[in-house]
């Protein structure tokens, strides 16, 4: 991949969407992750106005670390680039207070993981009205095209997505070249929703080099180790689960005549 020529190229594409949109610059979450450190810096790279928020909810300490750092070194390099901490943990417990009980207790640990993310949502759509900036999303093309994974109306929530059309490899890459600091190239891949350190290969079951391997698969099944066999089976398995994510809200259309 020619990876300057693709940074300039989504440098002036999200510039022009911002001149055509009538917006005046860009709010992003920021995570500790490859994916919010590329797009943010991305964003900054335009020149318009890059509003970064930390948005801790229960947050494992190394993330809140790599965070800061990174903002610290967008601030360095860009002075269009400022930033702003929401501290959510109060917000998020005093909810799941308000919230009934329930016996399913799997159930509603995934429930209040996709509730954590929905949460920075409203945040960063409060911060994006406010200033009259657009939210830039962070998925890639994996998570967003392959597996689904992200959460609905939560990061899945975005005005619009610079990067989703890369793998993560390739997300890397873009990283490398942009000076993204070591601490977040080097880290796990992890969507910081549990408040601990799993990473997204441990809730997956596969790397995401395996991931983009079965993402466009097209050969002999029979030729293929067990190993690949198992990945095959988990990208088509999630795939499948969260297509619903993936594809536009279905809209149940009305006969013409049972309009009449």
């Amino acid at each position: 991949m020619q990876a300057k020529q693709v940074i300039d190229h989504i440098t002036d594409w999200l510039d022009s969407y911002c001149e055509k949109s009538g917006t005046k610059g860009f709010v992003i979450g920021v995570s500790g992750g490859i994916d919010s450190a590329v797009t943010s810096t991305l964003g900054a790279r335009t020149g318009r106005p890059l509003l970064c928020i930390e948005m801790p909810i229960h947050q494992n300490s190394s993330q809140v670390t790599r965070a800061q750092r990174h903002i610290a070194f967008l601030k360095d390099n860009f002075s269009n680039a400022g930033s702003v901490e929401v501290p959510l943990t109060a917000v998020f417990d005093g909810l799941i207070h308000a919230l009934p009980a329930e016996d399913d207790d799997d159930g509603r640990e995934m429930a209040l993981v996709n509730t954590r993310a929905r949460l920075r949502m409203t945040t960063l759509y409060y911060f994006a009205a406010h200033h009259g900036y657009l939210v830039l999303g962070t998925g890639n093309k994996v998570e967003d095209f392959g597996i689904g994974f992200y959460t609905k109306y939560g990061d899945g929530g975005v005005d619009l997505s610079p990067i989703a059309d890369l793998n993560k490899t390739e997300v890397y890459a873009l990283g490398r070249e942009l000076g993204v600091i070591d601490e977040i190239l080097q880290a796990a891949p992890t969507d910081g929703l549990w408040g601990d350190d799993r990473t997204d290969e441990d809730q997956i079951g596969a790397s995401y080099p395996e991931l983009e391997w079965a993402m466009g698969f097209t050969g002999d099944e029979m030729t293929l180790t067990d190993r690949q066999r198992e990945v095959l089976g988990i990208y088509r398995r999630l795939h499948k689960a969260n297509r619903h994510k993936m594809e536009p809200i279905p809209v149940c259309l009305i006969p013409e005549q049972l309009r009449a």
